[in-house]
């Protein structure tokens, strides 16, 4: 007779299997009704900024297409009719001056600010993850010379330092590719930071010491007893980095240093848009009104997947409401 049938018959709960790591964590963020929404947000996003060439082609507009007809040129190019010229062949209006379709260049212009912020949390993660493991794990001078270097990279200011190597690469190399580059390769000293702590905490415990003491070499080590539980805080850091990166790139772009025209990015409309607040509001309003819905979006998500990797805050979370609950029933 199996034990599942000696459990049933003797009256006791059969036993709960523990959800594993990925299902637990999925269930505490589906928990987080903000997380939730802003994933769904998100994945809008990311659907819309992938179906770009398809949902251009449904409206039969394209981003670079100029229609000076549909400007008035006598009154500096301001488009004609209501609210910057919506129409049902142009869905969000037209660019003054130019006339190119707004919602073809929304669009695409998601598909290059999600892609540069995305490479460049990507590369951030992977060079801070590899400096902060080998500070770690490397001899002593190895740890000094690194964590001297990450410190010195801390104390940069980033836009200052991306504003000038933007300035003196040729305009030939492409832009987006760039701006990815260089926001990864400056942006990396606050993962390294944390990956450096998290592994000595981690290698003064018994399993890494069981690891040593079986003969397994450092990047063994790292690999199979340190990256799993720096996984994590890793995790954590680029959920929380991704909405600062496209913050960046398209303040870059703002500035005049970041995506080129013609092609297509939040902040390069922003900056296109900057002299039209007042004759065609609907320029200015539709990128920043939706650079405003996405960092709003990935920051109310990142700080659902810290939760939900960290157990810890949302029992913080709950005890501190339960306190303050108990001390306002007392008060009254």
């Amino acid at each position: 007779m199996s034990e599942a049938l000696l459990v049933k018959e003797a009256g006791a709960a059969p036993a709960v299997v523990p959800a594993s790591g990925a299902r637990l964590f999925w269930r505490r963020l589906r928990a987080q009704r903000a997380a939730s929404a802003a994933a769904l947000v998100v994945l809008l996003l990311v659907l819309v900024a992938l179906a770009a060439p398809l949902l251009t082609a449904v409206a039969g507009q394209d981003p670079n297409t100029y229609h000076p007809d549909l400007v008035d040129s006598a009154a500096g190019g301001v488009p004609i009719g209501p609210f910057g010229g919506i129409s049902a062949e142009h869905w969000l209006g037209v660019e003054p001056q130019t006339g190119r379709d707004l919602f073809a260049r929304i669009v695409y212009g998601a598909r290059v600010s999600l892609g540069v912020a995305l490479v460049a949390t990507v590369l951030q993660i992977t060079l801070g993850l590899v400096i902060g493991l080998t500070a770690a794990l490397g001899s002593r001078w190895v740890d000094q010379l690194l964590s001297r270097i990450t410190d010195i990279n801390v104390a940069l200011p980033l836009m200052v330092i991306a504003l000038a190597l933007l300035a003196i690469v040729p305009d030939t190399f492409p832009r987006p590719v760039l701006i990815a580059l260089v926001l990864g390769g400056i942006g990396w000293s606050g993962t390294s930071k944390i990956v450096r702590a998290q592994a000595l905490a981690l290698t003064s415990l018994d399993f890494v010491a069981a690891a040593r003491l079986s003969g397994r070499g450092r990047w063994a080590i790292a690999r199979r007893e340190l990256l799993p539980s720096l996984a994590a805080p890793v995790i954590t850091y680029g959920a929380l980095a991704f909405p600062s990166n496209i913050v960046a790139e398209a303040a870059l772009s703002f500035l005049g240093v970041g995506i080129k025209p013609p092609t297509p990015s939040w902040g390069q409309m922003l900056t296109e848009a900057n002299t039209w607040y007042q004759a065609a509001p609907t320029y200015l309003l539709l990128p920043a009104v939706l650079l405003f819905i996405t960092v709003l979006a990935l920051t109310v998500l990142g700080e659902g997947v810290r939760t939900a990797l960290d157990p810890r805050a949302a029992s913080r979370l709950r005890v501190g409401t339960k306190n303050s609950e108990k001390n306002e029933g007392g008060a009254a």
